[in-house]
């Protein structure tokens, strides 16, 4: 089993010695320097420096070790399984990654006459309705950045549309599962809208008598995700849908990830009349660590007008951006979306085609039932709601029994995984699971990886008996040690810059 690298890796300041340089750059001769313009000719005199920037100065191998040596101390999808549940990361194929770094797509500026980047409006275009086609909506934007700016802009959307109808005064409400996305409330909430949470029944899916106890006139939408973050396929989704609808709201459909239903069934078939989608989980881009994302949404066609613009059409002879829509949003995000993440996306459409998707959505799907399966049978783990069902792209497995019995929590658990050469799971997700473990294997892993991670689970677990201690104490073999995640999350602890590790006392 791999393992981190583990040492000290002073900061690149730290390295830095007076008078070392990367490179060496010839003297100019006289004559050029005469026909250059000197920096204190070029800049203005207020935007001077008064000294010169404290930056380090290295030699170019010292630059190279130091950068290498921490990709070594890092962990990421290229060394091995990454189950984050819900988060999603899952192996980018390089062809993606070569293609969007073309100088024909790298040099293009969002300010270029419409006329100059044709090839990319039509590539846009196509995304869109490929995305329409995979969700079952009718017309997509490509504006929002990420999920939960998606899930923002469908918000938005529903207040705007009962502005429109003259019943926003009263709409004030947007219903969300107990189990739903920490994004979903706090998009609704953004929005001007008050939050009513539906409990889960017994069986992971939304409880259609509590549901209608809390539908009224003063509902504006729901906010659901489907499959759930149980992993659960919500199959009263029909009259879920039955009974927003005839209370005058509408159907929000949260497209976390589209790994357990792509090519099977569609949100717009399902009755959901707002989509967004994580392009950056579903369909190939890299995320995490702050970036980058992509969160289109679509709509069903009498929504088309309340958009965000601009939306990429095409009038049979020529691709423009079309900001004419009657009850737009506006704008969500300066120029025309990211558009690297959504070539990438396009990419892996056209490499997969539709029953492309549709294998990868059987293999994620398998892949988390098999590894289900093995984990639920672990002394102290269990599977909570109807433990008979099968799950979909991803399932949550409880650690309660440890916990209670033998002190381990999950949290125990994950940091045990990560002396074992693996990424820890998501954990405490979703709320209504005690000591949840979220696992999300992904339909990129091949079985021998995934029965290396099932082994590892597997080792940790029966340790707990034979030595606690160490559990309770892990990680003993990561690059960076455990840390107090409370005081690492405090203000006063993070350090975001040089300048602010000086400052510090």
């Amino acid at each position: 089993m791999f393992r981190q690298a583990r040492w000290e890796e002073p900061t690149v300041f730290e390295l830095g010695h007076p008078g070392r340089v990367g490179c060496v750059i010839p003297e100019a001769e006289e004559d050029v320097k005469k026909s250059v313009p000197s920096p204190e000719e070029l800049v203005p005199q207020n935007m001077l420096r008064e000294s010169p920037p404290k930056l380090p100065e290295l030699s170019e191998v010292e630059v190279v070790r130091h950068f290498t040596r921490l990709s070594q101390m890092n962990y990421g999808i290229d060394l091995g399984i990454y189950p984050l549940g819900s988060c999603t990361m899952k192996y980018n194929p390089r062809i993606c990654e070569a293609l969007v770094r073309s100088e024909k797509l790298r040099e293009l500026h969002p300010l270029q006459d419409e006329r100059t980047v044709q090839g990319l409006l039509k590539i846009l275009y196509e995304l869109q309705r490929m995305l329409a086609e995979i969700t079952g909506t009718d017309e997509i934007s490509l504006q929002p950045a990420a999920g939960a700016h998606g899930e923002l802009a469908g918000c938005l959307i529903i207040r705007k549309y009962h502005e429109v109808n003259g019943e926003l005064d009263k709409r004030t409400e947007i219903i969300v599962p107990d189990s739903a996305h920490g994004t979903n409330p706090a998009s609704a909430r953004m929005a001007g809208f008050n939050v009513v949470v539906v409990k889960t029944r017994e069986d992971g899916c939304v409880d259609l008598e509590a549901l209608q106890e809390i539908v009224s006139g003063r509902t504006a939408g729901l906010m659901l995700t489907n499959p759930n973050t149980l992993g659960i396929f919500e199959k009263d989704i029909i009259e879920i849908s039955k009974i927003i609808h005839d209370a005058g709201g509408l159907l929000y459909y949260d497209g976390a990830n589209l790994n357990g239903t792509m090519g099977f069934c569609r949100p717009g078939d399902m009755g959901f009349d707002i989509v967004h989608i994580n392009i950056h989980k579903t369909f190939s881009t890299p995320h995490g660590g702050g970036g980058p994302g992509a969160g289109p949404i679509g709509v069903k066609a009498e929504l088309r007008e309340f958009l965000p613009v601009p939306v990429v059409s095409y009038d049979g002879k020529r691709y423009f951006l079309d900001y004419d829509r009657k009850h737009t949003i506006g704008k969500v995000q300066a120029f025309h979306g990211c558009i690297s993440v959504l070539v990438k996306a396009y990419i892996y459409l056209l490499a997969l085609g539709g029953e492309g998707l549709k294998e990868a959505c059987e293999v994620a799907v398998l892949n988390s039932n098999y590894l289900m399966r093995k984990l639920e049978k672990l002394p102290g783990l269990s599977l909570p709601y109807a433990p008979q069902k099968p799950r979909k792209h991803e399932f949550v497995v409880s650690a309660e029994e440890l916990a209670k019995k033998k002190g381990v929590r999950t949290l125990h658990l994950a940091k045990a995984l990560l002396d074992e050469g693996f990424y820890a799971p998501t954990i405490y997700f979703p709320l209504i699971v005690p000591e949840a473990l979220m696992v999300e294997p992904t339909e990129t892993e091949p079985l021998e990886e995934i029965d290396r991670y099932a082994k590892a689970f597997e080792k940790i677990v029966t340790m707990v008996d034979r030595s606690p201690q160490k559990i309770l104490e892990a990680p003993h073999n990561t690059s960076v040690r455990r840390v107090d995640e409370v005081r690492a999350s405090h203000p006063r602890t993070m350090c975001l810059s040089w300048r602010m590790l000086r400052a510090k006392p």
